[in-house]
């Protein structure tokens, strides 16, 4: 059954770092447009980043300047640096396959906390 793990997520004081990764169990990985999205309790889905099959970035304006997105195809993974962090972007992050603007898999999450 193909698959996306991420992994990395945890609790971090506000201006910290955190990287979090997603592997992907299949061997087509390198075909899908790879998106990162956040829900934080009361507040609708979020576009975070997106990287395309050929090195393509795309950000939300909120997160511009301090995160960063990459894949290795290789390993099948995917990347988000997270710099700067602020508690506003606390939320479970996950990661999605997608081709097109169609969502082909979605991973479980991973819970985000910025808190002092």
């Amino acid at each position: 059954q193909v698959q996306l793990v991420e992994s990395g997520g945890g609790l971090v004081q506000p201006g910290g770092s955190l990287r979090l990764s997603c592997a992907a169990s299949t061997s087509i990985f390198s075909i899908y447009t790879m998106g990162w999205y956040r829900q934080a309790p009361g507040k609708q889905r979020e576009l975070v980043a997106e990287i395309s099959s050929g090195g393509n970035t795309n950000y939300a304006d909120s997160v511009k300047g301090r995160f960063t997105t990459s894949r290795d195809n290789a390993k099948n993974t995917v990347y988000l640096q997270m710099n700067s962090l602020k508690p506003e972007d606390t939320a479970v992050y996950y990661c999605t396959a997608n081709i097109g603007t169609r969502e082909i898999l979605r991973g479980q999450g991973t819970q985000v906390t910025v808190s002092s």
